[in-house]
């Protein structure tokens, strides 16, 4: 029996670690309402990096081209991609002077290595304000631009948006990716609207060239393959700088992957530059992992066991009701409703899943973006 109290123990406190981090963390971001801000109308250079994207760009070029905003170019970085990109990328730029094309080649130095790439565009970008977004995404509004320049106020060099998947009817995979992406941003813009901001996604994100030459670029971590986003943000972003762009006309949507074997190899690559972040960030995120893990772990057992099971099973419920508020409003919030009623089933695949990508990138390290 004393075995069992002692995890009956560690159990009711792992269940307060995990409602600290909803209703003190999470809930930030749940309850948050977003404040229209005043248009800025400043120039900015879009930043797109594509490899191997002659499809995509064809399907979500012209999104962007058709932005509703006065002044904005859009720098279209060709990674030395093995396809027709290249020339898609010039029968636009015929089309539309709004355009500048930077041709990376390979080099022995920085071979298949997106930060070089974006490097180079960012360079020749002409505006000091940039906006990234991914070749396989589109804005889901014409004033996409508008929305996320507004956040660029006086002291703000950083504008945090979010970039979501497009459904996909009965799949449950095409949910599970979308549940990650809602989790992950309810993580990243509550963090920072707490002053601890940690991370971004490239595929809606902006920041200034200013603050890119300020940081010497991807110095730091030009040897991680990934990170270009999240790894800028965790060395660059403070609580004064950094802004939150999630009004509904701001997001983006990406093409979603189709197999899991490929969105795991996705998110092994994404996974794997967490080890760079910041102690702190290290150290939050992992403890909020590691409960949630025990959560259903040990309170399995002590269920199984019958031990207390009248109190694990109401600590259970409260803490399964907290988040369902909590993920459900921000759920609600980035247009994805139709998660909220499998939330805990799907946190259960998705702890799972982060396991195996935890055990596997010990093993092997995941390899280039593309």
């Amino acid at each position: 029996m004393l075995i069992l109290d002692i995890i009956f123990y560690s159990f009711v406190a792992i269940v307060f670690i995990q409602l600290f981090y909803y209703l003190v963390f999470l809930r930030t971001f749940a309850f948050l309402k977003p404040q229209p801000l005043p248009e800025q109308n400043i120039p900015v250079s879009v930043i797109v990096c594509a490899k191997n994207e002659e499809e995509n760009l064809k399907q979500f070029l012209p999104s962007i081209i058709e932005q509703n905003y006065p002044n904005f170019q859009i720098v279209l970085i060709n990674d030395a991609s093995g396809d027709e990109t290249l020339s898609v990328i010039e029968d636009f730029a015929e089309q539309h002077d709004c355009i500048k094309i930077v041709d990376v080649k390979n080099t022995e130095a920085f071979w298949a290595n997106k930060k070089y790439a974006l490097t180079l565009g960012i360079k020749a970008a002409t505006h000091n304000h940039l906006l990234f977004i991914d070749a396989d995404c589109k804005p889901v509004s014409k004033t996409w631009i508008s929305e996320m320049t507004a956040a660029f106020q006086t002291d703000k060099s950083i504008v945090l948006g979010y970039g979501g998947y497009s459904k996909v009817k009965n799949s449950l995979l095409n949910k599970l990716i979308r549940f990650e992406t809602v989790f992950t941003a309810s993580q990243y813009f509550s963090y920072a609207k707490l002053g601890i901001p940690y991370m971004g996604v490239g595929r809606n994100l902006a920041y200034t060239k200013t603050l890119f030459f300020e940081a010497n670029g991807f110095i730091n971590h030009m040897n991680v393959r990934s990170g270009d986003d999240d790894l800028f943000v965790n060395q660059m972003a403070t609580s004064k700088n950094t802004a939150l762009c999630f009004s509904p006309e701001s997001f983006t949507v990406s093409v979603p992957k189709k197999t899991l074997a490929t969105w795991l190899k996705q998110k092994r690559r994404h996974i794997s530059s967490a080890k760079y972040y910041k102690t702190s960030h290290q150290f939050l995120l992992g403890l909020f992992y590691l409960s949630q893990l025990l959560f259903w772990v040990v309170g399995s057992l002590l269920i199984s066991s019958l031990y207390h099971w009248e109190i694990v099973t109401c600590l259970i419920s409260l803490r399964i009701l907290i988040q369902w508020i909590v993920i459900g409003k921000t759920a609600k919030k980035l247009n994805e409703s139709d998660l909220v009623g499998l939330i805990p089933i799907l946190e259960i695949f998705i702890i799972l899943t982060q396991l195996v990508i935890f055990i596997s990138n010990k093993i092997s390290k995941p390899r280039t973006w593309k």
